[in-house]
């Protein structure tokens, strides 16, 4: 396609080492850890431009071209659509599945201006300089490329378009009441997501990445998600126990001999025991970053 400039992409990506600061090159590979059990699609689809996207919400002008990397089933999407209509917006992820659903809630909503379209973040079908914004909402903890990822959003936006990004930082995660077993559930978690190519603390590395991919005037923040209300404990604790035992999760952790299926199953009763605590609270911050292309 005309455009298709390559000069920001590369084989590797040879940068800091997100732990020791030391030089390395990340793998070539990625699988996305939480896969798309129903559990986790649920979890996905309560999210909305508000409590996702709340830190590039004031930086919108109605008009723009905006494209959502990972759209996933669209929530965020569509209500971006709305914000900025009659501007254009795209959303792409690289699961077709996925986009069946998002098309169907832009059709229920009636929003003319988005579109949903298959595509691989590292090699965006579009040409250089075709947005005003790009948005990509728990992306970069899950490929092992982050840098290479956002050369590519770098490429496909104009002179002055802004990037927005945001991801969670496992790190920071806390739960009360206090059990062993769901401390053994974030290790684990680190474990899996580490060995499919991601980086689960990624929000307090999205400012180094974002810098060396060649964004300027950034602008870090963080926001936190916390469940406390009943109703948000028994959903939280419920998707996370079908996550442990039935999905991707569990499935990359048995066959990595990460965790054994007994294990597992002992996580989820954890996490079901938590989502029905009086008082069951968990919280954890994200990393989010703006920045524009010079």
């Amino acid at each position: 396609m005309a455009g298709r400039a390559r000069r920001h992409r590369r084989v590797t990506d040879r940068t800091t080492d997100r732990a020791t600061g030391r030089g390395t090159v990340w793998p070539m590979t990625e699988r996305y850890t939480h896969g798309h059990h129903p559990a986790v699609l649920a979890n996905h689809s309560a999210r909305t431009a508000q409590n996702s996207a709340a830190f590039l919400l004031g930086h919108l002008r109605t008009g723009q071209r905006l494209l959502d990397v990972g759209c996933g089933p669209g929530t965020i999407t569509v209500d971006l659509a709305a914000l900025l209509e009659p501007g254009e917006v795209v959303g792409v992820d690289n699961v077709a599945s996925v986009l069946d659903g998002a098309r169907a809630l832009a059709a229920e909503r009636g929003q003319p201006n988005v579109r949903f379209e298959q595509a691989d973040a590292y090699a965006l079908p579009y040409d250089d300089g075709s947005f005003d914004v790009v948005y990509a909402h728990q992306v970069l903890q899950h490929v092992a490329r982050p840098v290479e990822l956002l050369r590519e959003l770098y490429r496909v936006l104009r002179s002055g378009g802004l990037v927005a990004v945001r991801d969670a930082d496992y790190g920071t995660m806390i739960h009360a009441p206090d059990d062993a077993r769901l401390h053994r559930w974030l290790e684990l978690y680190h474990t899996v997501a580490r060995g499919n190519g991601g980086e689960p603390d990624a929000g307090r590395y999205l400012r180094a990445w974002v810098t060396e991919a060649g964004f300027v005037d950034e602008l870090t923040t963080a926001s936190s998600w916390c469940y406390a209300e009943p109703s948000a404990t028994q959903a939280w604790g419920t998707q996370w126990a079908s996550r442990v035992s039935e999905g991707s999760f569990a499935d990359a952790a048995v066959s990595t001999g990460a965790a054994t299926r007994a294990e597992l199953d002992e996580i989820a009763g954890a996490w079901r025991q938590w989502a029905a605590h009086p008082t069951a609270f968990f919280a954890f911050i994200h990393g989010e970053v703006l920045a524009r292309k010079p």
